[in-house]
């Protein structure tokens, strides 16, 4: 009887040991022992990572530490972790190559801190209208769809130059950039300068648009800039204009502070999001799942 007792107390413990403990491709432990504890993110200053911040506070998740890399390095740990089929959660947004590529799922938010879907803005510099109205005028109905923008990042992804990939977009797609462009003159030699951060989303849109206004007859400068300096170099005219504005959660403290020194020419793409991503393979679906 007291063996049957021991043995019985054993096989208690064990299960009581094993609760809350998952096994990804080998690794075994709680899901946050499996991640080491560690949410990948991208650059320091993106609205995204201060939304991650927040999820860490809201979720109770004072265990995790958000690492700030680069999107390349992000989307780099996340095919490593894929192609072991190990546990990794990342920052993630749509429309991005990465869930054309991989299996991939968002991690439900049921506190919203990341918010609804979000919408990509235009936003011009003052005067932008008058000094060059043709610019102005495609900025202002430049319109797309996530698959479109997509498109572009695929193939830049797949190791295509992204001024030629948006270059074969255009010319592939001239029933789109003609409801842009359509009775706008063509100018001569006009300079212009359009900044950009440097997501896989907003190398492809910038590049694409610059294409277009290139063809129109204009001198087209594309800066890459962090989201800061971004959103100051459109307020402060270095540069004319920008199609990388995500709102109204990712970038709404940037457009609180230049709000009055900015034109917005309103939404160019619909269906944006961001959040936590996780592969498809990993067991969990909440955010509160990582606690």
């Amino acid at each position: 009887m007291k063996k049957v007792g021991l043995l019985a107390g054993l096989s208690l413990a064990l299960i009581v040991a094993g609760c809350g403990s998952e096994e990804t491709g080998g690794q075994t432990g709680s899901i946050g022992e499996q991640l080491e504890y560690t949410i990948t993110g991208i650059d320091a200053g993106a609205g995204i990572m201060a939304a991650t911040e927040d999820a860490i506070e809201e979720y109770g998740l004072s265990d995790y530490n958000l690492q700030p890399s680069s999107g390349a390095a992000m989307t780099s740990a996340l095919d490593d972790a894929i192609s072991n089929e190990k546990a990794i959660v990342v920052t993630g947004w749509t429309p991005h190559w990465k869930f054309a590529k991989y299996d991939l799922k968002y991690l439900e938010d049921p506190k919203g801190v990341f918010g609804a879907e979000e919408q990509i803005h235009t936003f011009a510099r003052l005067g932008l209208d008058t000094d060059l109205p043709e610019a102005y005028e495609v900025l202002d109905n430049f319109y797309w769809e996530p698959e479109h923008m997509g498109a572009i990042m695929v193939d830049v992804n797949e190791g295509k130059d992204p001024v030629e990939a948006a270059a074969e977009w255009v010319e592939n797609n001239q029933d789109i950039v003609s409801t842009w462009t359509e009775g706008v003159n063509p100018v001569d030699g006009d300079a212009i300068t359009l900044s950009f951060v440097a997501w896989d989303s907003e190398i492809a849109s910038t590049h694409m648009i610059g294409k277009v206004l290139e063809d129109l007859g204009y001198n087209v400068t594309l800066t890459q800039l962090e989201p800061g300096p971004l959103w100051a170099s459109i307020a402060t005219g270095a540069a004319d204009a920008m199609v990388s504005a995500w709102l109204p959660g990712t970038h709404a403290a940037y457009l609180a502070d230049y709000e009055g020194d900015i034109v917005d020419l309103g939404v160019n793409l619909e269906g944006a999001k961001i959040g936590l991503v996780v592969p498809a393979y990993m067991d969990i679906d909440s955010i509160e799942d990582l606690q």
